[in-house]
């Protein structure tokens, strides 16, 4: 069965095994496939990587609550009536 590897490079699970951080440095800043008996298993992503995937989660989220509430009633509110 073909399995889509979204990732332009990929190593074995053994190749993690022998070389951790040399497998990570492989993908020069971006995810590494890491295969199992040639399917993908899981994705290897460095840390600078992950966060600024997960940066970009949480401001979509943020632009999806802001475009729902877009057309909701303004209600001004004095700092002082707090």
């Amino acid at each position: 069965m073909p399995n889509a590897v979204l990732a332009r490079v990929a190593a074995s699970v053994t190749e993690l095994k022998r070389d951790p951080m040399g497998t990570v440095a492989a993908g020069e800043g971006a995810a590494v496939a890491i295969l199992n008996r040639n399917a993908p298993a899981f994705y290897c992503v460095p840390a600078e990587a992950y966060e600024a995937m997960i940066e970009r989660l949480e401001d979509a989220e943020l632009n999806a609550i802001a475009e729902a509430r877009k057309g909701e009633a303004v209600i001004k509110v004095s700092l002082d009536d707090l």
